[in-house]
């Protein structure tokens, strides 16, 4: 079957990459794509929230299946818009359906929805800037460090962690205010601070029947022991080494399951991937947030991992057959580091030229900001490059990252030289 894939990053890369490997592809298409996916696929040059312009490339490719990547097309109701149209409604896509993705496009409706299902997470009130005042009063109630989420998408972006009550006041209504994080931050969610360390959990479901990934520890931060601003993600391993059996087993009892069946009483259609970011607190886990996909750069450990045949899985999602399918994973860690442009997460530019890629044979290297002009592969965006490696420990599994990375180079390039290391 011809398949499309929408989105332009590492974790479109990715997908691309191993849907290629499956018997059941016969063309693969990326839309818009990157210079990682140029060289498996065809590329269209459409824009992910460009319904129209993907629905023509559908009809002309005779495309059967869409994975949708990234969250905007989703959050805008990309599946609604397939189903809702006579040429496209047999059309198989992943992802969920407008009203579940507001888990991802709204934090107030993804902590309503923890709530009301009894799910783990943290303590939390919403404001607008009708209340500021009650923000503020809000805030004095915590101890720090004071967590701020912009209540729409915001790119990755949209988290502050404060230590200061002041400063805290004063990004609170620089968000409602002055519109920090523009229309994202028009309703403002103020959290209690979770003490622990963080992991990401990535569930398929079929809207009746779930199966479980393997999860991955994601470094947000763009400096050295968790430093500096914060990213779309800096690097990611996957296992983690200390989600043991037994917390495994109460992520998925207290947090998978009851997501899933949440979704079923709430009437929220849901085929596809289900995020849980994680946070281990003492002995117990408990819900930070809900993305709508796969993340990114987890998709580049999760799925190098994944021995099933991805595509046979997405027809048994879509088919509703997902409790069929026996997910076999690679027992070996992955690691990978990403390499980003200089100035990344502030002001960068593009147009270097990246040189090494051939050199690189111990690892994968997925495209993220990357694309080809006048024949050279040059970066187009500020995370340019995740570099994945298999290993024995994930010890063993970074250095080959870190040595694989010596053959790449590009000006002001930039990378983390400590992934991995709190574990």
């Amino acid at each position: 079957m011809n398949i499309l894939i929408i989105g332009s990053g590492g974790r479109e890369h990715t997908f691309a990459w191993k849907v290629k490997q499956s018997e059941r592809c016969t063309g693969l298409f990326v839309a818009p794509g990157n210079s990682g996916t140029e060289s498996i696929a065809t590329n269209l040059n459409i824009a992910v929230t460009d319904f129209e312009g993907i629905k023509k490339a559908v009809i002309q490719n005779k495309i059967k299946l869409v994975v949708v990547g990234p969250e905007d097309p989703l959050v805008q109701g990309i599946h609604d818009f397939f189903l809702q149209d006579n040429l496209l409604k047999n059309v198989a896509v992943i992802g969920p359906q407008k009203a579940a993705a507001e888990l991802e496009g709204s934090k107030e409706f993804a902590k309503e929805f923890m709530i009301r299902h009894n799910i783990p997470t943290a303590a939390y009130q919403s404001f607008t800037k009708e209340n500021v005042e009650d923000g503020y009063q809000f805030l004095e109630t915590l101890n720090p460090p004071y967590v701020l989420k912009a209540d729409g998408l915001a790119a990755g972006k949209g988290v502050l962690i404060l230590n200061d009550l002041d400063e805290a006041k004063s990004e609170f209504k620089s968000m409602l205010i002055d519109a920090k994080f523009g229309e994202a931050s028009t309703k403002v969610v103020i959290e209690e601070f979770l003490d622990g360390i963080e992991l990401s959990c990535f569930v398929l479901t079929d809207g009746k029947d779930y199966k479980i990934l393997p999860t991955a520890k994601d470094y947000k931060r763009i400096g050295e022991g968790d430093k500096g601003l914060n990213t779309g993600g800096m690097g990611a391993v996957s296992p983690v080494p200390f989600a043991t059996k037994k917390f495994l087993d109460r992520i998925e009892n207290e947090v998978v399951k009851p997501t899933v069946e949440g979704l079923k009483k709430d009437n929220l259609p849901y085929v596809g991937f289900i995020f849980i970011g994680l946070i281990k607190v003492g002995d117990d886990p408990k819900v930070i947030e809900y993305n709508v996909r796969m993340g990114d750069p987890e998709t580049e450990v999760v799925l190098p991992r994944l021995k099933t045949d991805l595509v046979e899985i997405f027809q048994a999602m879509a088919n509703q057959t997902l409790s069929e399918v026996s997910i076999n994973i690679d027992e070996r860690a992955a690691t990978t580091i990403m390499i980003v442009s200089g100035g990344y997460p502030e002001a960068y530019e593009k147009g270097k030229e990246i040189t090494g890629i051939e050199k690189i044979t111990d690892s994968i290297a997925f495209h993220a900001g990357a694309k080809f002009k006048d024949g050279k592969v040059v970066t187009s965006g500020g995370r340019v490059m995740a570099i994945t490696s298999y290993g024995n420990t994930y010890q063993e599994a970074i250095k080959k990252s870190y040595q694989s990375i010596e053959n790449l180079h590009f000006d002001k390039m930039n990378y983390r030289k400590d992934i991995g290391f709190d574990l």
